[in-house]
């Protein structure tokens, strides 16, 4: 058995070199001079080392309780390299408890079995929305009215969908918490009677990228008649009404300035409603226009060709595609809402190209004033519509 005095007397070699203590316990000497309490053991029939602590930091009596405490575990079948190791990492786990650190633990847990597209969406949810309001702060602290405020403040902007997932996605991170032992209750649990509701009964929608990317990939390998195809992809690239797409006439458009036109008796509005087209909307209508071009309508009625599209036209492709009660032609106008309003565009850009603005003077003015706002807004969504299927 060791001694003060023989540890303390103990010189440095050229070489590593034990003081044996007894039952495996033992002073690890380094050419350095550094003094390490170190225990050999077998766990499953392998050899394995604890490291201690350095002498004279951990003292030959605490060393010694060390090593019982180790032999306690062996006795219960446990690896006490294993369990020193799952200490530390509860200990570190429980100092680092910010709402912030935790979601990112938990983000990093789950994004390998994410696309990245959608890893990048849920993280930029919680640095745009979450984060800036709740983030420094101990999550075993935040309560249901503290994270129903954030939540609403999402819900103010119209990204009705983007709160649902934001309290979805916070109600996994406060569950990992409560799993890892930094939290006790999920203060999201109870929230969803108090939030908006994100899907109308009578116009169902496509809610997120996953369920518009599948809707996209059937759309363009439909096998039916190409011009509802197009419609469909038209409406879902310039949100208009289904009727007003539908009654669209080529003397609305105008290639050069790339800028539709919706007619007052269409918009039942005592103003015209301009659209602007971005370069995918532009290039269907050239595609187009070599087949319907010699009519009045840019979509003609197949047995009446002087007559519009029926309005069922596009309800008949989604339900084709087998998207009947998830999909319809006002969800594609909810969704781009959703989208921009979420992506933080100009709130009256968004509302101007959905028309839902008063014929008043003060329209007229904004309509000028918005145009070329809306432009550069509809090229970035037809991009992203496409990007979903790239």
């Amino acid at each position: 058995m060791l001694t003060i005095k023989a540890i303390d007397s103990a010189k440095p070699k050229d070489t590593p070199y034990k003081l044996p203590d007894f039952e495996g316990l033992y002073l690890y000497i380094m050419p350095s001079g550094t003094k390490s309490w170190r225990y050999d053991y077998r766990f499953n029939g392998k050899r394995k080392t604890l490291t201690i602590g350095k002498y004279p930091y951990i003292s030959l009596s605490d060393a010694r309780n060390e090593k019982d405490l180790a032999r306690q575990l062996l006795a219960h079948g446990k690896d006490p390299c294993l369990e020193r190791k799952k200490s530390a990492l509860l200990a570190n786990v429980k100092n680092d408890n910010t709402f912030k650190s935790i979601a990112i633990e938990w983000h990093s847990s789950k994004k390998s079995t994410w696309s990245k597209k959608y890893a990048n969406e849920i993280i930029s949810i919680f640095e745009r929305d979450i984060f800036p309001y709740i983030g420094n702060e101990p999550i075993s602290k935040i309560k249901p009215l503290e994270m129903l405020t954030v939540l609403k403040a999402i819900e103010s902007r119209g990204a009705l969908e983007i709160a649902k997932k934001a309290r979805m996605r916070c109600g996994e991170v406060f569950r990992y918490a409560i799993i890892t032992g930094r939290a006790e209750v999920n203060p999201t649990a109870e929230l969803s009677s108090a939030m908006a509701k994100t899907q109308s009964k009578n116009f169902p929608f496509l809610a997120t990228d996953a369920e518009m990317s599948e809707f996209l990939t059937a759309l363009r390998g439909y096998s039916g008649n190409i011009l509802t195809r197009y419609a469909t992809l038209l409406l879902i690239y310039t949100v208009p009404r289904t009727v007003e797409l539908l009654t669209l006439k080529w003397s609305n458009i105008n290639f050069e300035q790339k800028l539709a036109t919706i007619d007052e008796d269409v918009v039942k509005k005592d103003r015209v409603h301009l659209i602007p087209l971005a370069n995918q909307a532009i290039e269907i209508l050239k595609f187009l226009q070599p087949i319907t071009g010699h009519g009045e309508f840019v979509f003609p009625n197949r047995n009446h060709p002087s007559k519009p599209m029926s309005n069922g036209a596009i309800l008949h492709v989604i339900r084709r595609l087998g998207f009947a009660n998830r999909a319809s032609g006002h969800g594609f106008r909810h969704q781009f809402s959703s989208v921009l309003n979420e992506h933080g565009f100009n709130r009256d850009w968004i509302e101007k190209q959905l028309n839902h603005e008063e014929g008043t003077v003060r329209g007229i003015y904004n309509h000028a004033q918005y145009l070329e706002g809306r432009r550069e807004m509809m090229q970035w969504y037809a991009d992203y519509i496409d990007s979903l299927t790239t």
